[in-house]
C-alpha cells in the first residue's frame, strides 16, 4: 500500500535522525523473524482497524507478545498505543476492513483512546464528543480508558505506569466520575491492571 510506504519512510527518517535504524515487517520477506530478531518494536499510527488486521495477516501477535513479556521495549503512536490494548474498541477510526477479532495485543489490560480532546461548550458540531463514545465504551466493557491528550504518553515499566509529557490525561472507568491526571503520576492504583513489562 502506498501510505504504508510513505509511513515507512517518514518513520525510518525520523528514526535514522536519532540515531536508531528501522527495518520494516512490510518489507521483510519473513515478518515473524524480523520481529524476533529486533531489539525493539515501533507501531505507529494509520486507521487501527487496517493495522489490526496487518498483525493479524503477517501472524504477528503472539510473537509480538511473548517478545515484550521477554523485556523487549514496545512504542505505540496513535492506533499503535491502541492496538498495545486489549482491544481495538476504543479507535475512531472508520472500519475500512476487518479484521478477524477486535482483540488486539493485549500488552495492558486498559485500554487508550489517543488524541483526547474534551468537550467543547462552544461546539456547533452535533456528533459525540470523545467522552460521550468512551461512556458508551464503559456501559458495555469494563477495561478502563486513559484518555491521552496531545503531548502525553504513558510509560509502562516494572510495575508502574507514569504519565509523561506537558498536559493532564483523563482517567475513565466504569461507575467512577472522570479523573485529571497530571504529568509524572502513577496510575497502576487508577488503572488496577497486571501489566507486561514494556513501554508504550
Amino acid at each position: 500500500m502506498r501510505d504504508r510506504e510513505a509511513y515507512t519512510a517518514l518513520a525510518r527518517r525520523r528514526l535514522e535522525a536519532m540515531g536508531y535504524g528501522l527495518d520494516s515487517v512490510a518489507e521483510s520477506s519473513d515478518p515473524e523473524q524480523a520481529v524476533a530478531g529486533a531489539e525493539a518494536i515501533f507501531i505507529g499510527g494509520g486507521n487501527t482497524f487496517r493495522l489490526l488486521k496487518s498483525l493479524y495477516d503477517f501472524d504477528l501477535l503472539r510473537m509480538i507478545r511473548h517478545k515484550v513479556s521477554q523485556g523487549m521495549p514496545y512504542l505505540g503512536s496513535s492506533a499503535g498505543s491502541i492496538v498495545a490494548c486489549p482491544t481495538l474498541k476504543t479507535t475512531k477510526d472508520m472500519p475500512v476492513v476487518e479484521p478477524p477479532s477486535f482483540d488486539a495485543l493485549g500488552l495492558v489490560g486498559f485500554q487508550i483512546s489517543p488524541h483526547y480532546l474534551d468537550p467543547d461548550t462552544h461546539s456547533t458540531h452535533m456528533g459525540e464528543t470523545q467522552e460521550e463514545r468512551i461512556t458508551q465504551f464503559l456501559e458495555e466493557n469494563h477495561a478502563p480508558v486513559i484518555g491521552l491528550r496531545e503531548g502525553t504518553m504513558l510509560r509502562v515499566e516494572e510495575g508502574a505506569i507514569l504519565l509523561k509529557g506537558i498536559t493532564a490525561a483523563r482517567v475513565f472507568r466504569r461507575g467512577h466520575s472522570p479523573v485529571e491526571i497530571e504529568p509524572e503520576s502513577n496510575l497502576v492504583d487508577l488503572l488496577s491492571t497486571d501489566t507486561v513489562k514494556g513501554e508504550l
